[in-house]
């Protein structure tokens, strides 16, 4: 089962350092992906909204599932798999970004992108696709920058839901 994953993961890899990259594109990732360094862009939104009364909750919301993902994600789950990133791999890759030093599963800026999206898309409808588009370059640039394989970025986007979903039920249950 590893070796089909692995396979899975190369070759999708593979295909696009094959034939996505170029210079514009090289920026483009490199400024896509450091939006999410950190969860910078979705914590940018929830002060945004926390400074508004009106949608102070949804700026909490987008908080703690990010928060959860990161609880989950970088505490949890890295230490656990300890899967070692694809350009550890391929010594001979020029990254273009700095190597980050932690473990590969699950995709960290994945899983808050997804986090933050599932509750901005579902508070503010209108303007859900642009919530979900950001989230899904997000991921997109982890993969175009050899950070991480398909399948971290999959478990990303699979975590953030839950931890989206989960700080739904905690508001709704607690909240007032």
């Amino acid at each position: 089962m590893t070796f089909f994953i692995h396979q899975f993961d190369n070759s999708i890899l593979q295909f696009i350092q094959n034939n996505m990259h170029g210079y514009i594109m090289d920026k483009l990732m490199i400024l896509v992906t450091s939006l999410g360094d950190m969860g910078i862009i979705w914590i940018a939104i929830a002060i945004l909204l926390i400074a508004n009364k009106k949608y102070r909750h949804i700026g909490y919301m987008t908080v703690m599932a990010i928060i959860l993902g990161a609880v989950f994600g970088e505490v949890i789950l890295k230490h656990i798999f300890q899967r070692p990133r694809p350009f550890i791999a391929v010594h001979t890759l020029n990254v273009l970004i700095s190597k980050p030093t932690s473990s590969s599963f699950p995709s960290g800026h994945t899983t808050a992108a997804f986090a933050a999206a599932g509750i901005l898309s579902e508070c503010f409808k209108k303007y859900g696709a642009a919530f979900w588009i950001l989230a899904v370059l997000i991921a997109f640039s982890r993969l175009y920058l050899y950070m991480h394989y398909p399948t971290d970025v999959m478990g990303g986007i699979a975590l953030g839901l839950i931890c989206s979903r989960l700080t739904f039920y905690i508001f709704k249950r607690y909240e007032y």
